[in-house]
Order: structure tokens, then sequence, then C-alpha cells
């Protein structure tokens, strides 16, 4: 059971890199109109995207260390 809370929190980590990714604008869909959307959608949120994904990043990392320092404590 405690393998799946880390591999929840690992999934919650990639969650807040992508969404800080999505802020920067290093995601860049393929299709044309798709990426103007998307550029809309930055220019409109993209302060709240890099702060939420670095935030969440940050919590989560913390969250992993310990709880792998718990795992290998035992």
């Amino acid at each position: 059971m405690e393998w799946i809370g880390l591999l929840l929190e690992c999934c919650f980590l990639w969650l807040g890199i992508y969404l800080y990714r999505l802020g920067r604008g290093w995601v860049r869909p393929t299709d044309p109109q798709a990426r103007q959307r998307a550029a809309d959608f930055r220019a409109r949120n993209g302060w709240w995207l890099r702060l939420a994904g670095l935030a969440l990043a940050a919590i989560m990392l913390i969250n992993i260390v310990l709880h792998l320092q718990q795992l290998f404590s035992n």
C-alpha cells in the first residue's frame, strides 16, 4: 500500500513539472490551431501555471524524499 502512495506522489510530481513546462511554453502542440490556442491560454494564464507547477513539484519532491526515508528506515 505504501508503494501506491509513492507512485501517486510521483504522478503529481510529473504533473507539477508538466504545468511548469506548459506555463513556460516548452510544450508545443503539432497542430497550428492548437498551438495558437495554447499560446493564447499561456498569455492569459502563464503566471499562475508557473507558480502552481513550481509549488506542486516542490511539495511532491519533499513528500517523495520523506516517503522514501520512511520506507527504507524499517
